[in-house]
């Protein structure tokens, strides 16, 4: 149980990361925003890995917990964003009927994804949608800090929305696996072990 909520948190680390990435840098990792986006559709999936395709499909997220829990170079914007996801995570579990807008939304675009690939502009523009017009009205916004040249773009601003989605997705499953706001405050050390041992099993299956 404690390696699934750990690679969950991983999943909203990688998610905010690509985020960051974006919103500085205009593009972010392919591989890990293919797996972050697709964790999205993963509702029915057994295990933490299988929603991200594997231990793997999280890797950077789990480089992102172990770089910013233990280093010195403390990524705040970051730290803000996923504070606020958090946050977030708990008015959407207080909203029964946004819940399930947000999955017949989701349920909906299965057979998009027959014919189009979840990173393809269709797709992410859908995901933006569903964020936007189900999770913009609950409290708290999540502030994205980058450069205005690429948050001002339509398609990068719709990039990060559907990214914000992943990250909620991720923080609802860690909330749903036992993850508390405390323990980010009070026992990150245990979780960044967890997140070493993943990765090096990750470096030694190449």
């Amino acid at each position: 149980m404690k390696e699934s909520r750990v690679l969950a948190l991983a999943g909203v680390f990688q998610a905010l990361s690509l985020v960051r990435e974006l919103a500085r840098d205009g593009d972010c990792d392919p591989e890990a925003m293919e797996a972050s986006l697709a964790s999205v559709f993963k509702l029915e999936s057994d295990t933490a890995a299988d929603v991200f395709g594997g231990n793997r499909g999280v890797r950077r997220g789990l480089r992102v917990l172990v770089e910013q829990v233990e280093g010195d170079d403390r990524d705040l914007p970051l730290f803000h964003m996923l504070i606020n996801v958090m946050k977030l995570e708990r008015s959407l579990a207080g909203a029964p009927a946004i819940n399930a807008k947000l999955g017949e939304g989701l349920t909906g675009m299965q057979r998009q994804l027959q014919h189009f690939p979840v990173t393809h502009p269709t797709i992410i523009a859908r995901l933006a949608d569903l964020y936007c017009s189900n999770l913009s009205d609950l409290k708290p916004h999540i502030t994205v800090v980058g450069n205005p040249l690429y948050l001002r773009q339509t398609v990068q601003a719709q990039r990060v929305r559907a990214l914000l989605l992943a990250a909620v997705r991720a923080a609802v499953m860690w909330r749903q696996l036992g993850g508390r706001r405390r323990h980010l405050l009070l026992r990150p050390r245990r979780e960044v072990m967890i997140a070493r041992g993943m990765l090096a099993g990750v470096a030694l299956r190449g």
